[in-house]
């Protein structure tokens, strides 16, 4: 692969140290030009890790042993071959791909023609001829693809280096016949071969020296064998020349990673257009990381460009300017672009490209072609973040829907391959067969699109996939079920593998042609069963029938599987009948593959799969270990992950009291706080008693692994864990809702979402889990084995966080924060990046799923996780390096970007458990954070005071600490068509209440603060953003809105921009760390205030009270004088002269008047509260949740009333009875 073109000084006679293979003798044209097209044109292969050829490789390349002198193995050449027998070999290996052991090394760039080595050589063959070298030269319009880990050559190898590679020598003269062919098949860079042709290495040369086998080509061949020797090192050059123009080169070898991508630099905010190819991934990446569905948009403005501007001063008209073609050879066509990011990208890059790319309906690569080597590699690691949600037809009326990892999902696939030319552009038909008229989009890159009609210099040979996934409203749907759609670039004359696989792979492959003379090509390819469509533009021609006849039988095609467009057939009646006939295969197959399968048939074909390297592979063992034996989530925690459960809870339950203890004036206060930290001691003895659990030796023993392979460790972890919990999550959430809407019982929606929080899994738990039993060993002596056996796990962390992993700060679930554990991780960070350990510092606040988490993710680049069903409760922290150069830009060397999940989650909304959670976290992040985002998305009063209470309350409790973050808020889900106007006036509004909020606040905390910027830096004219929707249309169909996209990309730059400028700047990571401990402490010491989810609340609680108890103590006045009133009459009985009896009856009827009056009274407090929780201005919807108190209130307060009347009544009943009968018989 790496070797120059041959010279003709190359002698015959080269020594080497190695194995040899001497030349051998003469032998016809043709066979020299067949045996010289198999190596050249062949697909050379390497792998990462890969062992060496196998056996049978090498047998193809000896021969007999010759006379020749060498210290190793010999295998001396094959004699003469009669021309025949050379044609055959030509015409069967000429446009071949030879495939080579998926598992063969790279190629190194020292190889060269005419070296002395070490190792086995080849010696050169004799001169060639001028036709020949001519012909060779033009191979340079070859397309070049790269592959993932090999070296590319340089243009400086000669024709006389020494090396220690291994060598093919040059071969030697050829006819100018056999130029001509061989011209014809490498110029237009298209190679062809046997499917089934065993493999070459990357090795393979035909003019190399090397310390490894050698195979000597003939001495003397025709022309033809040389001009193909050249083609593999000419593809080679165009490859390396066409990544130098987009300046990727370097990261050809060294592979583009996520910290290379995320990280902060001037590009991160810059506007400028691409002035030249080497800005053009830069742009893409840019765009695509922040889901614009405009990253395709690959046109650059060079200098002659930006002057050529049609509004100069020179306003004489030129008609040739008028008319002149735009030179689409100058412009790079978007697929070469994204082809050489693939090239160029770690497998982490690939994914988050691919998951990005399908967020904006892009199709991502299946098959991706590597030009150099002329092989391809199926695309499975990189698809498999991206996760579907979709409503199949048989879900339509329950509303329920599908939720699944994409490469796992058994779907049917139609290919779309071209044979020939086509007038009819394949992708453009496929974007109007995918869309319908309210929602057209161009999923595939067609030559109508901005750059869409340069030509293809390293993308040919590239399958795309993108699915169709039904909504579940048969008036949008497409297709009623889901569909995988695949499209093949080039022509398939040229890529027999991918269209072996499509065939394997495929319910249907439909096949765009315009001359039905190149059916019979299609013919002979036609190794499967699957269902072969013919679509094709016949216009006005007229097919010869008796040869479709003949074609049509022989590749067992019915009239059906014809999809001309006629001539003067309208477009969209030819994309109905289309449609029409893929419906028919997707409701009549039975062939139905996950991506996942499709690998054993990539096996097969010999294409690599993207995953199969020792470093992935290797982490998934380890993945499958742990999580292979998940059965239940519940158990699996108990029994794997004990240490955070119930001890945990307690410990933290204990460390709160200790805390408030503090406060308290009693004198047996010292016995208390012994007694709790003798109770701490206890659980912490009772889990480092605890033996390892399986799963964490082997979660702990993984992350020692070299770093690659950790990295793919956590990858696939997440992965597992994420599809087991899917399940689960999502039967709990449906049951959850159902009882939520429908149950009066609050214990068995308790239950229920304690069975939604042990079901979630991720590997955060198992982070915790690592924290506990870290924490624990701390209580063990210095000494102990446990405790040094531990000691490194902090470094492991803080490794990963540099690494680009999320670290959990705050447990949601408890609570709590394992500060031990938090502060050792945080030391080991600032050792590991000291003395450059500046971090400025974001938080985004937000009520748990509006969106906060996709928010950061869009502006970042980032991963926190999103659409899990349930993501875990607590604050997690994620870091990202500032580049070199724009360090004294920002004044800091890394932001720290932190997200918190469960704020006001609708489980504590509903349950009100854990009501000082939200103020806790929402206070330490805030006081942690330089800029805080305060995410509302929702334009409902209710729901906004209720996350800016919370946030209030945090700002005003950090102004203690002298620290005043700036402040931004963003409104998510505006219309885009909402006026600037409207937007204004929301700020507007939103400030009054921010300032009305601000008031009521301090005025509770008893602080002095007037308005909201007396406690935050905020201006509402910069410090607002109106986001408008996720997505443009209805999903799953609908791409991110580019809406969407360019205002968060607003914010960014606000963000980014002002930093230096931030009143608290940044600040060392210690410092951070001694922050969080200071701030924690501070919190745990909080009193009542706390007890609430907000000040508002004791407010709006107060208010309530005090109306209540007006009304009540109106109505035990009452009651209490007509008691008075009814004793007094009861009293003056004698004057009334009552006998007993009529005492009696007199009692009775007070007693029941006394009923109808407690009766009245009871049912207008109750219509009082009625009306006073019907407002809806003020703050009473914070305590609608106490109005079933209330009411209990006034039942029970009847009931005493009640009680008392009737006491009173019989008291003075008793008395006027003994005194009637003192007067009557004493």
């Amino acid at each position: 692969m790496d070797s120059p073109p041959p010279t003709t000084e190359q002698s015959s006679t080269d020594c080497c140290q190695g194995h040899q293979t001497d030349p051998p003798g003469p032998q016809s044209s043709t066979d020299d030009t067949n045996i010289q097209q198999n190596t050249t044109n062949g697909n050379d292969k390497g792998q990462r890790d890969s062992p060496p050829p196998t056996t049978e490789q090498k047998g193809r390349n000896a021969g007999n042993c010759s006379a020749d002198i060498c210290q190793g193995d010999q295998t001396d050449p094959p004699g003469p071959q009669s021309s025949t027998d050379d044609t055959n070999s030509q015409q069967n290996t000429t446009n071949g791909r030879d495939k080579g052991q998926m598992d063969s090394p790279p190629p190194t760039t020292e190889q060269s023609s005419t070296d002395c080595c070490q190792g086995d050589q080849t010696n050169p063959p004799g001169p060639q001829s001028s036709t020949d070298d001519t012909k060779s030269q033009q191979n340079t319009n070859g397309n070049d693809k790269g592959q993932r880990n090999s070296h590319l050559p340089t243009t400086e190898q000669s024709s006389t280096d020494c090396c220690q590679g291994d060598q093919t020598d040059p071969p030697g003269p050829q006819s100018s016949t056999d130029d001509s062919n061989s011209q014809q098949n490498t110029t237009n860079g298209k190679d062809k071969g046997q499917m089934d042709s065993p493999l070459s290495t990357t090795e393979q040369s035909s003019t190399d020296c090397c310390q490894g086998d050698q195979t000597n080509f003939p001495a003397t061949q025709s022309s033809t064998d040389d001009t193909n020797s050249q083609q593999n090192t000419t593809n080679e050059i165009n490859l390396e020349s066409f990544l130098k123009d987009l300046g990727l080169e370097q990261h050809y070898r060294k592979k583009l990673s996520l910290q290379n991508i995320l990280q902060i630099d001037k590009k991160t905010i810059d506007d400028e257009p691409a002035k030249c190819k080497s800005h053009l991934p830069w742009h893409f990446l840019k765009k695509l990381m922040m889901v614009n569905v405009t990253a395709r948009n690959v046109k650059y403005d060079s200098d002659k460009n930006s002057n050529d501007d049609g509004m100069s001063e020179n306003t004489e008209l030129d008609f040739n300017d008028l008319f002149d073609v735009a030179n689409s050879e100058d412009m790079v066509n978007p697929l070469d672009v994204i082809t050489a990011l693939f090239l160029c990208s770690d497998g982490f890059v690939q994914q988050q490209m691919a998951l990005k790319m399908s967020m904006c309906q892009f199709p991502v690569p299946l098959l991706l072609p590597s030009c150099d080597s002329q092989q391809c590699t199926l695309m499975l690691w990189a698809m498999r973040d991206i996760v579907k949600q979709y409503r199949p037809e048989a879900l339509s009326e329950s509303k329920d829907f599908t939720e699944e990892r994409i490469v796992l999902s058994n779907l049917p696939m139609v290919s779309f391959v071209r044979l020939g030319e086509c007038s009819l552009s394949k992708s453009e038909t496929l974007n109007k067969l995918l869309s319908n008229s309210q929602q057209y989009h161009n999923i595939f890159v067609h030559h109508n699109m901005e750059c869409g009609d340069s030509p293809r210099r390293i993308s040919n040979g590239l399958t795309e996939i993108t699915w169709y996934l039904p909504c579940g409203n048969k008036n949008i749907d497409i297709f009623s079920q889901p569909v995988a759609v695949a499209n093949l670039r080039g022509d398939i004359e040229s890529f027999e593998t991918q269209y072996a696989f499509l065939c394997q792979a495929s319910a249907a492959v439909f096949v765009f042609l315009d001359k039905l003379d190149d059916l019979s090509r299609l013919s002979k390819k036609q190794h499967h069963q699957t269902q072969i469509f013919l679509v094709g533009n016949i216009g006005d021609k007229f097919p010869d029938v008796t040869f479709l006849n003949q074609v049509t039988k022989t590749l067992g095609l019915t009239k059906n599987n014809l999809l001309f467009k006629k001539n003067q057939e309208n477009y969209a009646n030819f994309i109905k009948r289309l449609r029409e006939a893929v419906s028919k295969v997707i409701s009549k197959t039975e062939r139905k593959m996950s991506i996942e399968q499709m690998a054993n048939i990539a096996h097969e074909l010999r294409i690599w799969v993207d995953e199969d390297f020792p470093e992935c592979q290797t982490a998934k063992q380890h993945a499958d270990a742990i999580t292979a034996e998940i059965q239940d989530t519940l158990t699996f925690k108990e029994e794997q992950l004990p240490l955070q459960g119930q001890i945990w809870k307690e410990l933290t339950s204990l460390e709160k009291e200790e805390f408030r203890l503090q406060k308290l004036g009693s004198e047996n206060i010292e016995k208390r706080k012994s007694d709790l930290k003798e109770k701490i001691d206890t659980l912490r003895q009772n889990q480092n008693s605890k033996d390892f659990s399986n799963a964490m030796k082997s979660f702990i023993t993984a992350l020692s692994l070299p770093q690659i392979e950790r990295n793919y460790f956590l990858k696939w972890m997440q992965i597992y864990l994420d599809d087991v919990s899917r399940i689960k999550l999502s039967e709990l959430r449906d049951l959850y809702e159902e009882k939520r809407k429908s149950s009066e019982n609050k214990e068995e929606i308790k239950q229920l979402d304690q069975q939604l929080t042990n079901s979630s899994l991720g590997t955060e738990h198992f982070f915790r889990e690592m924290g506990q039993m870290y924490e624990a060993s701390r209580f063990l002596p210095e000494t102990d084995p446990s405790r040094q056996q531990l000691k490194y796990l902090p470094e492991l962390c803080a490794q990963l966080l540099m690494d680009g992993f999320p670290f959990e700060l705050v447990d949601g679930d408890a609570s709590n924060i394992p500060l031990q554990w938090v502060s050792d991780v945080l030391s080991q960070l600032n050792e590991i990046v000291s003395p450059k350990n500046k971090i400025l510092v974001v938080t985004v606040l937000g009520v748990q799923s509006t969106g906060k988490s996709t928010l950061l993710n869009t502006m970042f680049g980032v991963q926190f996780a999103v659409s899990c069903g349930r993501c875990t409760r607590g604050a997690f922290m994620l870091l990202i390096k500032v580049h070199e150069e724009f360090k004294t830009v920002l004044n800091c060397d890394f932001i720290v970007i932190i997200d918190t999940e469960g704020l006001k989650s609708l489980e504590g909304a509903q349950l009100n458990k854990n009501r000082d959670y939200d103020n806790k976290l929402a206070t330490l992040v805030v006081g942690m954070s330089n800029i805080t985002i305060t995410n509302l998305a929702t334009e409902n009063l209710t729901e906004m005071k209720d996350i800016l209470q919370i946030v209030l309350h945090a700002f005003l409790r950090v102004r203690e600490i002298d620290k005043k973050p700036k402040c931004i808020f963003v409104h998510q889900n505006v219309s885009s068509a909402a006026a600037h106007e409207k937007n204004t006036q929301a700020q507007d509004h939103l400030l009054k209440l921010l300032n009305e909020l601000t008031q009521t606040i301090a005025q509770t905390d008893q602080k002095e603060c007037k308005s909201f910027s007396d406690i935050m830096e905020y201006n509402p004219n910069t410090g607002n953003f109106f986001i408008p929707g996720l997505w443009n249309g209805n999903p799953p169909m609908a791409p991110v809105n580019v809406g969407y996209s360019e205002a968060v990309y607003e914010l960014k730059k606000s963000l980014i921009q002002p930093m230096e400028n931030v009143d608290f700047g940044a600040y060392s990571i210690c410092k951070f760390q001694s922050c969080l401990k200071i701030l924690w402490d501070a919190i745990k010491h909080e009193n009542l205030l706390l007890s609430f989810r907000d000040s508002l609340e004791t407010v709006a609680h107060n208010r309530l009270r005090t109306e209540f108890e007006d009304w009540d103590n109106k109505f035990i006045n009452e009651v209490k004088q007509w008691i008075t009133d009814a004793e007094t009459k009861i009293s003056n009985r004698k004057s009334n002269n009552l006998t007993k009896s009529e005492t009696k009856k007199l009692v009775k009827a007070l007693k029941k008047t006394a009923t109808i009056m407690l009766s009245d009274g009871e049912r207008k407090i109750l219509d009082n509260l009625t009306q006073y929780f019907s407002q809806t201005e003020g703050l009473v919807h914070l305590v609608t949740g106490y109005r079933e108190n209330y009411e209990k209130k006034v039942k029970k307060d009847r009931q005493g009333l009640e009680k008392l009347v009737n006491t009173r009544l019989q008291m003075a009943e008793d008395i006027a009875l003994k005194r009637y009968y003192r007067q009557n018989y004493v």
